[in-house]
């Protein structure tokens, strides 16, 4: 899996932290991500941003922001985070995604289970991502915390899916239930503000919605190692954009400029999405 990476790199987390990552497929990450000033001016930062959106929107659907609010790679490039990030999958490291995911109080949806691996399909090649969970705010059993299945990465494949309903679930699929039964596996990801949980592509993971009293956002932030090479199967990357985090490109990838907007590629995504449902 990671261990090699490991062996090179100058990462924050302990030795025990990324074998613990290794052989679970998540980590509780034992300090908080940024100094405290630079965790506020993201919070405040997606309170503007939750305030301007469009009403017609889920707050839970803030995919890929970062395509055209260039101001966020002041915490998706830092240091704080690639250093964390640089313990699991070495000194090379590309940014594949982001994405604001917040429950409003009282009728924030269920995140059906499922493994990312399963949604990006053959795009990346070999699928090695580590998502971090960054806590904007508590993030609680109350309020729909992440629960994620240990050790289900190992299998490095998807499970079998059926349909959900896209009215209370974030997506349209989810794992068939008899694969995620089991509560005794699930292990529910608490957390802080400031605090952060990772998990890997594989991982079976999910949450309940959230009928409480308390919003619940968290700001995923997905990396991979350069070794891993990116195809959105339209040439060029027409769908999607990644961008060079650290060290060098080590599988002949394309980067975006993260001091460019993208908004076309923005825009290819949501006719995509409307032609598929």
């Amino acid at each position: 899996m990671y261990q090699e990476a490991i062996a090179e790199t100058r990462g924050k987390l302990s030795r025990e932290n990324a074998d613990f990552f290794n052989r679970e497929g998540y980590l509780l990450c034992p300090e908080p991500i940024f100094p405290q000033a630079k965790f506020d001016r993201l919070k405040l930062h997606f309170e503007k941003k939750l305030a301007a959106l469009d009403p017609a929107s889920r707050p839970e659907a803030m995919d890929v922001p970062h395509f055209t609010d260039t101001a966020l790679f002041e915490w998706l490039l830092a240091d704080e985070v690639l250093d964390v990030v640089e313990s699991i999958i070495g000194p090379d490291i590309a940014l594949f995604s982001s994405h604001f995911i917040c429950k409003p109080a009282g009728n924030g949806k269920r995140v059906p289970w499922h493994e990312d691996g399963a949604y990006w399909g053959d795009r990346l090649n070999p699928m090695n991502v580590v998502t971090v969970w960054l806590a904007v705010d508590p993030s609680k059993k109350e309020n729909g915390c992440m629960k994620v299945i240990p050790k289900s990465h190992l299998k490095k494949k998807a499970s079998e899916y059926e349909p959900c309903d896209p009215k209370v679930n974030v997506f349209r699929n989810e794992i068939i239930q008899a694969g995620v039964r089991d509560a005794n596996k699930q292990v529910a990801c608490e957390l802080d503000p400031n605090y952060a949980s990772l998990h890997d592509a594989w991982t079976i993971h999910g949450s309940d919605p959230n009928l409480s009293a308390m919003r619940r956002c968290g700001y995923t932030m997905r990396y991979m190692p350069t070794t891993v090479k990116f195809d959105d199967h339209m040439g060029g990357n027409a769908h999607h954009a990644i961008y060079l985090a650290r060290g060098k490109d080590r599988a002949g990838n394309v980067y975006a400029d993260p001091k460019k907007e993208q908004w076309e590629i923005l825009e290819t995504r949501i006719e995509k999405n409307i032609k598929e449902h």
